[in-house]
């Protein structure tokens, strides 16, 4: 080996500069912790405008796209950035998963398209492939992955709803429930978060998954309340 090869084979390798567009802080912060573990080199925006007014004045390889964000959806921001620097990566990752977005990201050019929630080692590999410049998702993996996705959420907010219209005619489940936690919900296809939410009354959880109850389907989850509160 002449000592030019050697050079080039020791070469430092350059990291890959990311920007995580994401408005929920543990989301994003979250993400920039195993991104940066990974060796990338991670900037992070709240908004779709600090987004694009990053971009006009850094070089990235990478966006990491939420789509619901409180200013300008993150699909335009896409749009956007492929525009004006074509060559930039992009994976969506978003906690309202649709069929309709997730073709709209991919004729974007997105790489993949995640819902949340996702694990490290499915963003790890987003990310990797995007950044090698591999071959985006197939679009019907893609599609089959937010089918899949949208039926696990109706069948989370099925449970969620049958278990709270139970503890309005069924009061061993309500003390149960207000004795021993989630260990009661077993045999319900819930997760672990729908889980917690309905144990300890996470309101703004619930909304979000579920959608508005009725008053006597939130009167366990008022009593839960008001016992964490005295």
């Amino acid at each position: 080996m002449n000592v030019t090869q050697d050079t080039i084979r020791h070469r430092p390798t350059i990291p890959s500069n990311i920007l995580v567009m994401e408005d929920e802080m543990s989301v994003a912060k979250g993400l920039e912790m195993v991104l940066t573990e990974e060796g990338y080199i991670v900037d992070l925006a709240m908004t779709g405008k600090d987004a694009l007014d990053i971009f006009d004045q850094k070089t990235f390889d990478l966006l990491v796209a939420d789509l619901r964000l409180p200013d300008i959806n993150g699909m335009e921001v896409i749009r956007t950035v492929k525009a004006k620097k074509p060559d930039t990566g992009v994976v969506v990752i978003t906690g309202y998963a649709s069929v309709n977005s997730a073709v709209d990201a991919m004729k974007l050019g997105s790489f993949d398209y995640l819902p949340k929630p996702f694990t490290d080692d499915e963003i790890k590999t987003a990310v990797e492939g995007a950044l090698k410049g591999q071959h985006s998702v197939p679009s019907d993996a893609v599609i089959e992955k937010v089918e899949k996705k949208e039926e696990e959420t109706l069948i989370q907010k099925e449970e969620v709803i049958k278990v709270l219209d139970r503890t309005i005619v069924d009061e061993e489940l309500w003390r149960a429930l207000m004795e021993q936690g989630s260990v009661v919900l077993k045999n319900y296809q819930l997760s672990s978060e729908a889980k917690a939410a309905i144990v300890s009354g996470d309101l703004a959880w619930i909304n979000k998954h579920v959608g508005p109850l009725s008053k006597e389907q939130l009167a366990f989850i008022y009593k839960r309340l008001e016992r964490e509160a005295w």
